[in-house]
């Protein structure tokens, strides 16, 4: 398959990859590369978990050399290896994961490693913030070099890593899942900065999982699969079916085919309730009553200030709330104790994968058994056949494409190692399943395999609370609770809109409480959302 040329292409391109190849070991991570970005552009990369794309990133950035074919910046070769200080003026990756250290200052992480120097050669901490905050207004970055890094706002501490990329010279930037722990007002700020460092001659490469956002905010796209290029397209010429088509190499069914394929008993108005929580008051919630019964799933929508996920990490034993009730099982949940509340029967796959759901330096077995270590063996003496063979049962119930229990977990993709999380949630058989952002940076395969877990878990009478920013992971549960500030303002029963849904979770209609728990920190009403939508039912349950 050969690479179509751009109508109207007489400008060079900033970046080209040509028929690069990248092996480790026996593993083909990339067969055949190919990138072509124009100056000025942003440039979507997309494929499923394992299609290359990493590796293609590490090329490109000068972390790793080709085995084979060429890499040029602007027509010429790329630096050498070994010359960090040409690589920071060619490109720059912001990494999902934030590499600024978040406890020194905004002024200090944009100079890291070449403070200015004054008399006697000693840092000048005038001059850096100076500095700072000429290089800060020049890319329109509105934030205070005196501020500590870690109190920024996510698509902050983004802007910053990006602004530091640029004072070395470097004006072509990787963008890697930039939006993945963003809610929908921050992803509109990000793609309006982005549109203005276009314009001042910013190229971007834009690495996503969320096809809609490459169609908002990129130009062209590549794709990538099984270690190989598939296609490079303008946006505008490529359909969205045919997109995912070219990802998963097989035709996928229509948006309203996948919904309509979601199959849901409906749960008995008599079934045991599980999770029953009145009065429940927190750090960013207040006054919540719900219930959940068994075999049913429950979703908490809202903004990035609704409270939601510091609601459901409470029933986790993450927090403890200050006033309320929870009981499962008709016996009070423990509240700020993670062992307790996995003894009580809480399972939980957590919102932050490599933070918070994964030991990088631990087995695949290791990392889906230590919840259960208890149960494998006695007085603290587990044997390997009987920890393996477990571990071998999660690694199928999950479908994890692995080489097997031994194999590190830092070797998978992001897909297998959310797999990986989910299994141990499902390990020790919980009473309450609770799910934050389960399909986050996962591709639409894996996603597929996450999502039918939750049918697993309500088949087998569990209790599942979904706490995502996806839609379509919502549209899993029987009903969706919407929090604003805090409170649960709507109910809304399977089957329900995008529109209604996103009205409610944007806050139309709703009022904007001086003294709520989350400081005003939700979305607040534009003339750009629909009205909201009635609560649909009681949310006591």
């Amino acid at each position: 398959m050969t690479e179509p040329p751009v109508r109207g292409r007489t400008t060079t391109p900033l970046v080209e990859a040509s028929g690069v190849a990248k092996r480790y070991g026996p593993t083909v991570a990339l067969r055949d590369g190919r990138l072509t970005v124009l100056p000025g552009e942003s440039h979507a990369l997309v494929g499923r978990n394992g299609a290359g794309k990493s590796t293609l990133v590490s090329l490109l950035t000068g972390l790793q050399a080709p085995d084979a074919g060429t890499i040029l910046f602007d027509g010429e070769p790329a630096p050498p290896l070994g010359d960090r200080d040409a690589w920071r003026r060619k490109v720059a990756c912001v990494y999902q994961r934030p590499t600024v250290v978040p406890e020194l200052t905004v002024a200090e992480n944009l100079f890291i490693n070449r403070q200015p120097t004054g008399r006697g050669g000693f840092i000048s901490w005038r001059r850096m913030r100076t500095e700072a905050a000429e290089l800060l207004d020049t890319w329109d970055v509105r934030v205070d070099p005196g501020a500590r890094t870690a109190d920024l706002l996510v698509e902050d501490r983004q802007m910053v890593e990006i602004a530091r990329a640029l004072s070395f010279g470097a004006r072509f930037i990787v963008l890697d899942e930039p939006t993945a722990q963003l809610d929908n007002r921050e992803i509109e700020r990000l793609f309006t900065r982005m549109r203005s460092l276009q314009d001042s001659g910013v190229t971007f490469l834009f690495i996503s999982h969320h096809l809609q956002e490459v169609y908002e905010v990129c130009q062209t796209v590549t794709v990538l699969r099984d270690a190989r290029w598939i296609t490079s397209a303008p946006v505008t010429e490529l359909p969205r079916a045919a997109l995912v088509e070219a990802m998963a190499g097989e035709v996928i069914a229509d948006q309203a085919e996948a919904e309509a394929a979601v199959a849901r008993t409906e749960v008995p108005a008599d079934a045991p309730v599980v999770l029953e929580v009145r009065g429940l008051t927190g750090a960013s919630y207040t006054d919540v009553d719900l219930t959940v019964r068994a075999g049913e799933v429950v979703g908490l929508a809202g903004s990035s200030g609704s409270g939601k996920i510091n609601l459901a990490e409470s029933f986790a034993g993450l927090h403890a709330p200050t006033a309320g009730t929870a009981r499962l099982d008709g016996r009070t949940l423990p509240f700020g104790d993670v062992a307790a509340a996995l003894r009580a029967g809480v399972g939980c796959v957590p919102r932050d994968r490599h933070g918070q759901g994964l030991v990088f330096g631990m087995s695949i077995g290791d990392n889906a058994t230590m919840s259960v270590l208890d149960r494998l063996g006695r007085y603290g003496f587990i044997g390997t056949d009987t920890r393996r063979r477990f571990a071998d049962g999660l690694i199928d119930r999950l479908d994890i494409h692995a080489e097997g229990p031994e194999q590190p977990v830092s070797d998978l993709s992001g897909g297998n190692a959310q797999k990986v999380v989910m299994a141990r949630a499902l390990a020790s058989d919980p009473r309450l399943l609770v799910l934050i952002n389960p399909t986050a940076g996962v591709d639409v395969k894996s996603k597929e395999s996450l999502l039918a877990r939750v049918d697993t878990a309500r088949e087998d009478g569990t209790a599942v609370l979904v706490v995502s920013d996806e839609l379509d992971d919502l549209r899993r549960c029987d009903r969706v609770l919407v929090l604003f500030h805090g409170l649960i303002v709507a109910e809304h029963q399977a089957g329900w809109t995008d529109h209604d849904l996103i009205a409610s979770i944007e806050g139309v209609g709703q009022p904007e409480p001086a003294d709520s728990p989350s400081g005003g920190a939700g979305h607040r009403a534009t003339s750009r959302t629909a009205p909201a939508a009635e609560p649909q039912g009681d949310h006591r349950g």
